[in-house]
């Protein structure tokens, strides 16, 4: 068998499917692309498709992360091509690499997310950013399946700055960008979460609900606070593979 690891997107109004409605989507790319997929046993056997930290409903992100195991050996640039056009636009295959490694989800630690805030000025936003920082924890509650929970939302916050958007706004309209860095944690911080905790801690509540996006998800450097891309380890056991093989 081989494995594949694949990079894919949700840009536009795609970001509003469900991690089951992608599921579907991949599902019926796999089929339209002829990709010789490795099965599952028993009396449902399905193809072997890992998902690894999906993105939530309604948020865009640049770097959602799958593995899929193959009957046969396909080249990973070639998949991944055949798989792009299978897919509606929006749905993006990005990136493909053999996995040489073990634990991909393992070097999910943290995410980067750009956080859009029309209506809110760049000041505005600069100041809770800095009083939210400054406490050493900012509760806040979420509505699960079973019921209110209330947790800290600071801990997990590695990194959050606020910025104004490149480019003149129309209109002169006012528009801040915060950049956050979350670790992966128990339970998981959202970016509404860390909103929530701008608005208990300094008031800031956006008029309208802030467009969301991931940027990257990866290993985490806890002194800079940068994100890295978790297929690296992969591309560098490739080649030195082939390294190896040439010398």
């Amino acid at each position: 068998m081989q494995r594949i690891r694949l990079r894919y997107t949700k840009r536009g109004r795609l970001r509003f499917t469900s991690h089951r409605d992608f599921q579907r989507a991949f599902e019926r790319a796999l089929r339209r692309a002829e990709v010789p997929m490795a099965y599952s046993a028993g009396f449902t056997p399905h193809p072997k498709v890992s998902y690894a930290n999906a993105a939530p409903t309604g948020t865009g992100s640049e770097a959602e992360y799958l593995e899929i195991q193959l009957a046969e050996r396909r080249d990973p640039d070639m998949l991944r091509t055949l798989l792009d056009e299978s897919l509606p636009a929006g749905l993006d295959i990005t990136d493909a690499v053999e996995a040489r490694t073990s634990g991909l989800a393992d070097r999910l630690q943290a995410s980067v997310w750009e956080l859009r805030l029309d209506g809110v000025a760049p000041a505005d936003a600069a100041h809770a950013v800095e009083t939210f920082l400054a406490a050493e924890e900012v509760q806040v509650e979420r509505r699960t399946k079973n019921g209110i929970r209330t947790f800290d939302a600071r801990a997990a916050v590695a990194r959050l700055e606020a910025a104004a958007p490149e480019g003149d706004r129309p209109g002169g309209d006012a528009c801040a960008i915060l950049r956050l860095v979350v670790r992966h944690a128990t339970p998981a911080v959202r970016p509404d979460d860390v909103l929530s905790g701008l608005r208990a801690t300094a008031d800031l509540a956006p008029p309208v609900p802030a467009a969301v996006t991931r940027l990257a998800q990866g290993l985490l450097d806890e002194e800079t606070g940068a994100v890295t891309d978790p297929l690296a380890p992969d591309r560098d056991a490739a080649e030195a593979d082939t390294t190896t093989a040439a010398g």
